[in-house]
């Protein structure tokens, strides 16, 4: 998690979207487990591509194009989750909660702390094990364009965090 101190700024990716008086509180990128699925596949593919061409050998070419070709798309598409992961963020300013995504079509969420009515976060075993989990927003009786977030790292710091700027400490009650 990146908790951002007063002077630093934001990566370029999120720093166009925060308003003139809003102070970033926390920046975090989704956790690296989002890549497990493409890198998955594409050793999956890489070892059922040698198996392939151990098996069909040199006799037919075109096959073995196919099989390569088709190892290539994985690839291709474990790179383009790549880039997606390194230019998505979770951002909670000072107001607001914003959650940018997109590589070719940005898309930017976004939801007012004063509108936050409950959180919650869940952790599966996967989470638990790997070190993320996911944020479940709340509002007042509206669909909200940012109600599930999803491979948050560090979530039980990320969640007293966040709860800490939607209910503030009431600064008028003393302990007498």
């Amino acid at each position: 998690m990146r908790l951002i101190t007063p002077g630093d700024t934001a990566p370029t990716a999120v720093n166009k979207y925060l308003l003139p008086h809003e102070q970033q509180v926390i920046t975090v990128r989704k956790h690296p487990a989002v890549l497990i699925r493409p890198i998955t596949y594409v050793v999956v593919g890489l070892i059922v591509a040698g198996v392939l061409t151990e098996v069909i050998g040199r006799r037919s070419g075109i096959a073995l194009l196919v099989i390569w070709a088709a190892w290539l798309v994985l690839l291709g598409y474990l790179i383009g989750k790549a880039v997606d992961w390194s230019v998505n963020y979770f951002v909670v300013t000072s107001q607001r909660m914003l959650l940018t995504s997109g590589f070719v079509t940005r898309k930017v969420a976004m939801m007012p702390l004063v509108k936050v009515t409950d959180m919650s976060f869940q952790r599966n075993f996967q989470g638990r094990l790997l070190g993320y989990g996911t944020f479940i927003l709340e509002s007042a009786g509206q669909e909200q364009a940012l109600r599930v977030v999803d491979h948050l790292p560090y979530p039980e710091q990320l969640y007293l965090e966040v709860c800490g700027l939607i209910f503030p400490a009431r600064a008028d009650t003393t302990d007498d």
